[in-house]
């Protein structure tokens, strides 16, 4: 069997590999440099929402379905209670999280990461950038870099032909089909195809085409990103694949702007208060946990004129013990000894600023702060309110940061099933195609965090266990 798998990240590598122990001849094909591959995998510190090595956590499941889509019908509904094959077309080619693929992710997530173990990788409780949390996490050592170098290597080693900067164009099709795939070094034909090459965060096109043209104020959140052009995706859809997942979203990361390290994320604005260019609050900015909340707080960031926003704290952002793990820039934050010294060192106006943080510090109430878990110490009679770790901002020195919102990877994708074969309009498997990783689609609404490296993990692999067993 001779399979071809688009990409190079932890989808790409883990199908690659997989498929490779079982004996099939696997040519991988990668749009970057050799050193240079891996994708968004490569910059990520590849938080896996575990509570064990062989368990997902306790709100993995009921997470995804409390953002499994739109309204849908209930009648499709009802009928996704019964077996999967006694689905109507409708109900399979559903945009939506199908309940039958969830299952699979989360039954196959501990087995995939004892495969990853036994192929040279560690795993461990590892500190993260969240100060406040809600749900647990396991690391792997070394973050995304050591998953893309050890299953590199592995693939090596078991004959993989890696073939870097070469770009997929489209699939080659005979009676329905997909028996290969043209590049721009040429066609190649194979046995099955498994698509991993990201989703559309660095194609600005398909950005404002689907996000829309507030998009151009997005970058994606490491530099892998900006090899994921969409086409996988696209090559599909034109043969006639069921798109998934929620095209006019992504997943939102808080970052500064003026900094070119991977994932620059800001996670300390739950201590300060957010303003507009305008110098204007627009959200609550502690409405719990951080890890829960920062996506929906950077979508409102993201809805401010130019798309950014500045976080201001005072001097007793020093009575939050580690702060500093939540403020990953390497550039310094704007001092100054007067709010209206800051106004004018970072572009607001003064007054508005000023009355801005006047009318914040006048609703902030007595209360015990607990910076560590959430303390109910809450603004009274405010617009927007402020939930929780609500204290007067009146302590020189005061420090701001820009923040914008990072485009982490893109939410629509293609429509799989639990073996990760791409479906069509019709809820049928296209013969010979698989999606994994960033190009298959599942999330909708709010991102169910530190999912998505574990995503790609385990339909990677059952990508190629499928491809390999049909073969």
């Amino acid at each position: 069997m001779h399979l071809i798998v688009v990409g190079s990240g932890i989808a790409g590598l883990s199908a690659a590999l997989t498929a490779a122990e079982a004996g099939a001849r696997v040519t991988l094909i990668e749009r970057a440099a050799e050193g240079e591959h891996g994708g968004n995998t490569r910059y990520t510190e590849a938080y896996l929402r575990m509570k064990s090595m062989d368990e997902v956590a306790d709100d993995f499941v009921d997470h995804f379905m409390a953002n499994a889509g739109g309204y849908t019908d209930p009648s499709i509904e009802q009928e996704m209670v019964r077996d999967h094959a006694d689905w109507s077309p409708i109900a399979r080619s559903q945009s939506m999280v199908d309940p039958d693929l969830l299952s699979a992710f989360a039954d196959h997530a501990g087995t995939t990461l004892r495969w990853l173990e036994r192929a040279g990788l560690r795993f461990d409780f590892l500190p993260t950038a969240f100060v406040t949390t809600t749900t647990t996490r396991l690391l792997p050592v070394g973050g995304g870099l050591a998953m893309v170098e050890t299953l590199t290597e592995a693939c090596k080693a078991k004959g993989v032909d890696f073939r870097f900067e070469t770009t997929a164009r489209s699939l080659l099709v005979r009676d329905g089909h997909v028996t290969g795939l043209a590049t721009s070094r040429g066609a190649i034909e194979g046995d099955a195809v498994i698509l991993a090459c990201g989703g559309f965060e660095g194609n600005p096109e398909m950005l404002a085409r689907y996000v829309g043209a507030q998009a151009i104020n997005l970058r994606p959140v490491a530099r892998g990103g900006h090899y994921n052009k969409g086409e996988g995706i696209r090559m599909a859809l034109d043969i006639g694949a069921a798109p998934n997942g929620d095209f006019g979203s992504y997943h939102a990361e808080p970052i500064d702007p003026r900094s070119g390290l991977a994932e620059p994320a800001i996670f300390t604005f739950p201590y300060g208060i957010l303003v507009n260019k305008d110098g204007l609050r627009f959200t609550d900015e502690a409405p719990g946990t951080v890890d829960a909340h920062y996506e929906n707080v950077t979508r409102r960031i993201f809805q401010q004129r130019d798309g950014i926003a500045w976080l201001i704290v005072d001097a007793q952002i020093d009575d939050v013990p580690n702060w500093q793990k939540g403020s990953r820039t390497d550039q310094p934050p704007v001092r100054a000894d007067s709010i209206e010294a800051l106004a004018d060192a970072i572009g607001v106006p003064r007054d508005v600023l000023a009355d801005t943080t006047g009318r914040y510090n006048a609703a902030c109430g007595a209360g015990e702060f607990k910076p560590l878990e959430r303390d109910g110490l809450a603004t009274q009679g405010l617009t927007p309110p402020k939930s929780n770790w609500a204290r007067p901002i009146d302590r020189a020195p005061y420090l701001a940061w820009p923040v914008i919102s990072a485009n982490v990877f893109t939410f629509g994708g293609l429509k799989v099933d639990r073996h990760a074969r791409v479906l069509d309009q019709d809820g049928r498997a296209i013969d010979g195609l698989y999606a994994a990783g960033e190009t298959m689609g599942l999330y909708y609404r709010t991102y169910t965090g530190s999912t998505s490296v574990l995503r790609g993990a385990v339909f990677g692999r059952q990508a190629a266990l499928h491809a390999s067993a049909a073969a």
